[in-house]
């Protein structure tokens, strides 16, 4: 079977090369190839499961819809199927955090959510510059490409990517410039040729730029600079929404309320493609069929994003357990770093990272994790860092078999 891929997909293929074997079945926090090896996952679909594989209250729950011939396609027209979503997201989880958003259904991905929000922001302030954060991903199409730092990535439009400046994330200059001494001035001089900003965009935490978290003090200045300037704040919670840093948004911390919050991944519950784009209600211009899409409705998404926000967000259980666990992960990974001496953890909650001086270690780290039956992916400009995101709902013993692992792989690669 393994000679179809290479001869009949394209090079563009990826994960593929990182972890060459042809999968068959996944539950919990494992996936099994076609001959019944099973992988512990430390990837969880690049943040896509965060409930796990197959999460049986949710499949029980998508059966029981697909069985009884539930709409599977309808655009935007209403059904009992969203419904359902909208009333049991606003209980769960705007309601409890005091959150009041319009929810718009973009498309079935990440980066249809941040292309929605880009669009929406011009539309609002009537200016074209939007303000983005050096190694920030934000996805593939043209507008989150011009809001992403990877060169790689971007030079893969083929296009000059404008109407976007990047600015310098939270620790950039290793403390050595104050917090946005260099943005505010851009901003108030009338001679530095920047643009009017319609927006900033910002991840609080930086999964593919290398695990960079932000300070919750350094969000609070941004968010008070965009007070001030007239800029409005989009939040891309594509991977470190859903719970993965601990609380649902991964901006609770800061005590902020962006404009605007782009989510994907792990909202549908299941893996199946779904995104919303957050909108404060004197924000929501849009003209009906503004901004549309043929799968911006995915009702099975809907049941299996339902169940998961009754199963996991009618109360704060998981959040405990994701910081609990999280620091369980972040205190191996300070150990492995002392161990080593070059080496740097990174992260919170369960988004966690340790960074190589050796840029070619992460890779190495990974391939032999691969080996030893464990997934876990590399991030950062030059994939310097070995990123760890287990689902959520992943147990105690198999998080320690998975640290156990990392542990014997970083032995082994830095012997």
């Amino acid at each position: 079977m393994n000679d179809i891929f290479a001869t009949l997909e394209s090079e563009v293929r990826s994960y593929c090369r990182t972890w060459p074997t042809v999968f068959d079945r996944a539950s919990g926090s494992y996936l099994y190839d076609q001959d019944g090896t099973a992988y512990l996952d430390f990837f969880a679909g690049a943040g896509a499961l965060n409930y796990g594989h197959n999460n049986p209250a949710l499949k029980r729950k998508l059966l029981d819809y697909l069985e009884r011939d539930g709409v599977t396609h309808a655009l935007d027209q209403s059904t009992v199927a969203k419904g359902e979503f909208l009333r049991t997201f606003q209980q769960n989880v705007l309601e409890p955090r005091g959150l009041n958003y319009k929810v718009q259904f973009p498309g079935p991905t990440g980066t249809n959510s941040v292309e929605s929000a880009l669009k929406l922001v011009r539309k609002i302030t009537g200016r074209e510059s939007i303000i983005s954060f050096t190694n920030a991903f934000h996805g593939m199409t043209l507008g989150s490409l011009s809001v992403t730092g990877n060169s790689m990535k971007r030079g893969g439009a083929g296009i000059p990517l404008v109407h976007a400046t990047p600015m310098p994330y939270d620790d950039y200059f290793d403390g050595q410039v104050p917090d946005f001494l260099y943005f505010e001035k851009m901003l108030e001089d009338s001679g530095s040729g920047l643009n009017e900003p319609a927006a900033v965009i910002v991840e609080t935490l930086q999964g593919e730029g290398g695990i960079n978290s932000s300070r919750p003090e350094w969000l609070r200045g941004l968010y008070d600079l965009c007070q001030k300037h007239g800029m409005l704040m989009i939040v891309d919670d594509v991977q470190m929404g859903c719970g993965r840093t601990g609380p649902f948004f991964s901006f609770e911390e800061a005590g902020i309320q962006p404009d605007i919050v782009c989510l994907s991944k792990s909202i549908g519950g299941y893996g199946l493609p779904m995104a919303l784009t957050l909108i404060k209600p004197e924000h929501d211009v849009w003209e009906p069929g503004e901004h549309n899409g043929t799968f911006r409705g995915n009702s099975p998404a809907f049941i299996t994003a339902t169940e998961a926000l009754k199963q996991y967000w009618a109360d704060d259980s998981l959040q405990k357990s994701t910081i609990a666990k999280g620091e369980r992960v972040g205190a191996v990974l300070e150990e492995i770093a002392a161990e080593h001496g070059w080496a740097i953890a990174k992260g919170r909650g369960l988004a966690r990272g340790i960074g190589f001086d050796d840029l070619n270690v992460a890779g190495k780290v990974s391939k032999a994790a691969f080996d030893r039956k464990l997934l876990v992916e590399t991030s950062g400009p030059s994939s310097e860092v070995l990123k760890i995101m287990p689902p959520l709902t992943i147990s105690d013993d198999e998080l320690e078999k998975g640290l156990q692992i990392i542990r014997d792989s970083v032995r082994e690669v830095l012997a």
